[in-house]
């Protein structure tokens, strides 16, 4: 199972961020736990400044826009595209 935070308030590219991670998951059958982190202390804690920010297994693996399907896909196979 993936540990995937999405960091963001709530924006509408942080939303974008969560539905693509949640439908690429269900696409590959990969099981997630995902977590959306809106508070902003929360999000600075891992030095995220611009998002929306996605954190895999407590890694922070994209910071700034909506990741690419290939983005997440790469994460879900274990190669991290950054």
């Amino acid at each position: 199972m993936f540990d995937v935070k999405v960091l963001g308030g709530g924006c509408s590219n942080c939303k974008t961020t969560v539905k693509l991670v949640e439908d690429v998951a269900k696409e590959l059958g990969i099981e997630i736990q995902l977590e959306k982190v809106e508070d902003i202390v929360d999000i600075m804690t891992y030095d995220v400044m611009s998002t929306p920010g996605v954190v895999m297994n407590g890694e922070v693996v994209h910071r700034g826009s909506v990741p690419s399907r290939s983005q997440v896909e790469g994460w879900f196979g274990g190669k991290l595209e950054l």
